[in-house]
């Protein structure tokens, strides 16, 4: 039997976690104890009526100012919580304590388990139970029972009596106690009572500060929940909160869409409170280390401590919500050797066909029990997955919205101006071809030819800008062949495309920085450079990838090699292509030969992302 499936469904603690994962506001508290002040008074009154009604109930007139006094305890208590702003830890202690002592010590002058005043008794833990929890609940009940047994002891040896002698001496009323009351054998069945008594109070309470917990948990996440947040953001406030509930170091999201064989992988940590995420391509293993299939939706997985091949405890639940116990963890294997771990949780996701994950939390710390904890995660991923799993449709309705508006308007713009503009290019060349003066207006045509020729070169770069690059490490590679083909087809400058790797590993983020970057290099090229070649690499190297576009023109006006640093400060090189660098967390270098032509070399290494 493993270690996970022996531990207890509760541990003995002195506060309940359910009740510290969500505490009651300070309103809460003040409104519980003024319904609790107000019972109390209540209840004595109660019994001061039941005494005037039936006196045999007081074995001694110590027990009316007993009952005074306790009347003028509630009004005081209920004045205080009035006139102050909020109630105490140590003002709520200090009263409680008191009714724990108060009917211990006024059972002593009543009738026993018959009398009004045992309620008390039953009040008191009532009180513990909407206080605080479970053991607190038994506590008090244990609290009372020790003190009837003490007030047995008194009685048995010649306590009451030596305090008799004393009052007498002062000419005071005595204490009548009726001893058979406080018999061990009466004394043990009122014990057993009250204990019962305190368990299931204490259990009921338990439950329900539960389920509120829960709800309150959920609706704080589900508030987090927010379109002007995005997908992203949502998703690092909402892992942000559950690494503050666990006191966990470090949590990873592992995603895969449908139609993407490649698993993203985001890794989430707290930097002064503050959520710090960053997404990566997980590479070709991906699926193999963070998405390998296991009958169990959610678990705990603790490591055995010891040398070799490690090993686990494990306990999970299905998709439907039954417990697995000695979960097989193989399917954490390679987790483990990615990322190593003591203690983690993960809880796997789906929705649909479109997109499912798994979600690490490594080395939580547990308020609870292991399957408490396990059974309330799972619940909260139902709950706040609907939520999130919108958004996502959201992006994608957005992102698909977004591309058929650009297709649309590159259409019209293809349709329309730049047929236009060709059609007017074309005449102009034909003008020019059979004008009787052709010489005289050879030049000013020759202008105007190329002035259109250079419109109709910017729009179709419009166009393509438009465009939704939906790029990622399979289609980069064809990518820039095909902009490179373009772009010697329309400016009639020799280009050409190298890459000496057949697979390529990165993220979709980066691979469509790194197109758009190439498109502004390209058009950067035709614009100023005036060259008559062009060489656009796409290179790996020492885990890192380069993509370097190489021409033999007039070159930037500076002459050497530039680091992204010294660019920046000197606002040199094309603050477009610096932007995008910085995006993807790369490294930009520019070597320029005025006159003879430039080299822009951007570095990325395959660790880096876009966060």
């Amino acid at each position: 039997m493993s270690v996970l499936s022996r531990i207890p469904v509760f541990r003995l603690r002195p506060r309940s976690a359910w009740h510290d994962r969500a505490p009651f506001s300070s309103e809460e508290i003040r409104r519980t104890e003024r319904w609790l002040a107000t019972a109390r008074v209540f209840l004595a009154s109660s019994a001061l009526v039941a005494v005037w009604l039936d006196p045999s109930e007081v074995k001694s007139a110590w027990a009316y100012g007993l009952l005074a006094f306790y009347i003028l305890q509630g009004t005081a208590t209920i004045f205080l919580l009035r006139s102050r702003q909020q109630s105490t830890p140590s003002f709520r202690f200090l009263v409680h304590g008191a009714d724990v002592v108060w009917p211990a010590v006024i059972s002593l002058v009543t009738s026993g388990q018959n009398s009004p005043f045992f309620l008390f008794f039953v009040f008191v833990i009532a009180a513990a139970a909407l206080r605080w929890g479970l053991w607190e609940t038994v506590a008090t009940a244990v609290s009372s029972v020790s003190l009837l047994w003490l007030d047995s002891l008194a009685l048995h040896l010649g306590r009451i009596g030596a305090l008799n002698l004393w009052l007498r001496a002062h000419h005071l009323p005595v204490v009548r106690v009726d001893g058979s009351d406080f018999e061990p054998k009466r004394l043990l069945m009122r014990s057993v009572y009250l204990v019962v008594m305190g368990f299931l109070l204490g259990y009921l309470a338990e439950q329900q500060k539960k389920l509120r917990t829960e709800k309150d948990v959920a609706a704080r996440l589900l508030g987090l929940v927010r379109m002007d947040a995005g997908l992203g953001g949502t998703l690092s406030e909402i892992i942000a909160r559950l690494l503050r509930m666990y006191s966990s170091p470090k949590a990873f999201v592992a995603s895969r869409e449908s139609e993407n064989s490649r698993v993203s992988l985001g890794t989430l940590e707290l930097k002064n409170d503050m959520p710090q995420v960053q997404w990566t391509d997980s590479g070709s293993s991906g699926a193999e280390i963070y998405l390998k299939e296991s009958p169990a939706a959610t678990c705990y997985v603790k490591k055995r401590s010891g040398q070799g091949k490690p090993e686990f405890d494990a306990m999970g639940l299905d998709t439907e919500g039954a417990l697995l116990r000695d979960l097989d963890a193989g399917f954490l294997q390679g987790f483990e050797e990615a990322h190593g771990f003591q203690r983690l949780i993960a809880i796997s996701f789906s929705f649909g066909r479109e997109l499912s994950g798994r979600l690490f939390l490594m080395d939580p710390v547990l308020s609870s029990s292991v399957e408490e904890e396990i059974h309330f995660l799972q619940d909260l991923s139902r709950q706040v997955g609907p939520a999130v799993y919108n958004l996502y449709l959201l992006r994608r309705l957005r992102q698909r919205a977004g591309a058929l508006e650009r297709a649309r308007l590159s259409r019209e713009l293809h349709d329309g101006a730049v047929q236009s503009l060709i059609g007017v290019e074309m005449q102009v060349d034909v003008l020019r071809r059979s004008s009787p003066s052709k010489e005289a207006m050879s030049g000013e045509l020759d202008r105007i030819q190329k002035l259109l020729r250079e419109e109709v070169l910017k729009l179709r770069e419009l166009m393509q800008e438009m465009k939704s690059v939906d790029i990622d490490a399979r289609k980069l590679p064809g990518f820039l062949r095909d902009a490179v083909q373009r772009f010697q087809r329309e400016t009639g400058i020799a280009a050409g495309f190298f890459m000496d790797e057949e697979e390529l590993l990165l993220s979709p983020p980066v691979c469509r920085e790194l197109a758009r970057i190439a498109q502004e290099a390209l058009v950067n090229v035709r614009k100023h450079s005036g060259a008559k070649r062009v060489l656009v690499q796409l290179l790996h190297a020492g885990g890192n990838w380069e993509l370097i576009v190489e021409d033999d023109g007039s070159g930037f006006p500076f002459a050497g090699r530039v680091s992204q640093s010294e660019l920046d400060s000197a606002g040199r090189g094309p603050a477009i292509i610096r932007e995008r660098v910085r995006l993807i967390h790369g490294e930009l270098t520019i070597e320029s030969k005025p006159g003879q032509g430039s080299r822009v070399e951007i570095v990325v290494s395959e660790d880096h992302t876009v966060s």
